[in-house]
């Protein structure tokens, strides 16, 4: 069924520590997904809803499975705490996929560990279709991501703001090393422990760093590259995190920890979702920035690691910071020229993007409709399709569709580029609203929109009649203007 190979099992006691799922009431599938399976190679043949809800609901631990909790630290909203853990989640285990990467198969929402701190360890029904929905929904957009493999609904009830319906998440990563992992261990000064964790991340993630004279250096660089990378897509699509705390990045550069995460509607740069971002700290626009000062923290921990001089460590280290404004601001640019239809360079290419930023700003427009109307623009639709996105057209907007007509001109049909645009312009993306219309009916037990939801997610390029509501920003009585974690 499960064919593991628990790397992770296999590291020092101090890394993990062993974790049982709690018992379920009532353990019921809310959805499985297929697809994944069949990517991971997982052999579920003949298991109906009630065996897979008893598997991946925690009940049944599986052949081969070492369930554990992971130890880490974290600087959350700039504060430093020493441990923190998986106070609610455990890896079952890893796989090797049909394309011989390995995978993590974590339960998350399953009970508590000995990370918990005296919580529960369980999670809410609402949490966990949330990341469900928006770890698939990334998948289908091209942006790397943790995914999920199945929602399981436990039957128990567990406490938040109010009594709430339990479920399990199962999720799979390509691992679960955090720059808090790295963290955990330097605040000890256990130099060893770190440089372990290195070589381990080294094998399964950068096996190439192993080529350069300073491996952890190369490994640090690609590190931050992955992240800068990251961050810039995220931002081409209107993503806002919410809470990019050093625990919840992940050292293989996939998104991780959807709580309080949110898309745009009206692009807003300062725009903040999360209930518990009381200043701002993980805004849209702050969000490069929080990127590169994460990167920073996994760079102190290795500094014992790159240079027995720390002078000299901290040069290299530094040297890593400064390339990660560069690759994150290489990247954004490609990405929203892309976006605009622009091919090769031009000099106000940075000017071109950022005034239309600042128009969609001023005129208070759909950050997603605005620039997949802008691709209907590009194939020949008239200009007051884009208008009429805007409350009031700011007085900027023609000046801007003039430069940007001149900027065009590469010898792409309007058919070509309005394609091109398109194919990187998504239709449909996993609003807030409807994510909230999910949960809310799923909490009394409908789960019809969850699954026409995730179904639509999964080709957010097209334009789908059927799905046509989907793509619609909120109407005023429907705007979500807080997100919450769900811890």
């Amino acid at each position: 069924m499960f064919s593991f190979d628990n790397s992770y099992a296999r590291l020092p006691q101090t890394f993990h520590r062993p974790a049982r799922p709690a018992a379920a009431r009532a353990p019921k599938l809310i959805r499985f997904n297929q697809a994944l399976a069949e990517e991971l190679g997982l052999d579920l043949e003949g298991a109906d809803e009630a065996r897979l809800a008893q598997l991946l609901g925690g009940q049944v631990i599986p052949v081969g499975a070492e369930p554990l909790a992971q130890a880490y630290a974290g600087h959350q909203f700039g504060h430093f705490n020493p441990q923190l853990g998986d106070g609610r989640a455990l890896l079952l285990g890893e796989v090797i996929d049909r394309r011989g990467q390995r995978r993590d198969i974590q339960l998350k929402g399953s009970g508590p560990t000995a990370f918990s701190r005296n919580g529960d360890g369980m999670a809410a029904l609402g949490p966990v279709l949330r990341e469900y929905i928006v770890s698939e929904a990334f998948a289908a957009l091209g942006v790397p991501a943790t995914r999920a493999l199945a929602a399981v609904a436990t039957g128990e009830q567990v406490m938040r703001e109010t009594i709430m319906p339990g479920a399990v998440l199962t999720r799979v990563a390509a691992s679960h090393v955090r720059v808090g992992t790295f963290q955990f261990f330097a605040a000890q000064g256990d130099e060893q422990a770190v440089q372990t964790l290195a070589e381990h991340v080294i094998d399964r993630h950068y096996p190439e760093a192993r080529k350069a004279e300073n491996p952890y250096l190369a490994m640090l660089t690609m590190v931050a590259e992955q992240q800068a990378r990251l961050v810039a897509r995220w931002l081409s699509i209107g993503f806002i995190h919410g809470v990019m705390n050093t625990d919840n990045m992940a050292i293989s550069g996939e998104s991780i920890d959807f709580g309080p995460c949110a898309f745009l509607d009206e692009y807003d740069p300062r725009k903040v979702f999360s209930s518990i971002d009381q200043r701002g700290r993980y805004a849209y626009a702050n969000q490069p920035g929080i990127g590169q000062w994460n990167i920073a923290r996994f760079a102190e921990c290795l500094l014992p690691l790159l240079d027995a001089d720390e002078d000299v460590a901290i040069e290299a280290a530094n040297g890593v910071l400064k390339a990660f404004g560069d690759v994150f601001q290489e990247a954004w640019l490609d990405l929203f020229k892309a976006k605009l239809g622009v091919t090769g360079e031009g000099a106000d290419d940075i000017g071109l993007v950022t005034d239309f930023l600042e128009l969609l700003h001023q005129g208070e427009a759909d950050f997603t409709l605005a620039f997949r109307t802008l691709s209907k623009v590009a194939g020949g639709a008239g200009d007051e399709t884009l208008v009429d996105l805007f409350t009031a057209s700011p007085p900027g907007l023609s000046g801007w569709l003039t430069r940007w007509r001149a900027r065009l001109d590469d010898g792409r049909s309007d058919a070509e580029r309005q394609a091109a645009m398109e194919a990187i312009n998504p239709a449909l993306i996993a609003r807030n609203h409807r994510i909230e219309e999910a949960i809310a009916a799923a909490i009394y037990g409908d789960y019809s929109f969850f699954h026409r939801l995730v179904d639509a997610l999964a080709t957010p390029y097209a334009e789908d009649p059927d799905t046509a509501d989907l793509r619609l920003p909120p109407t005023p009585d429907e705007r979500v203007t807080r997100t919450f974690c769900g811890t």
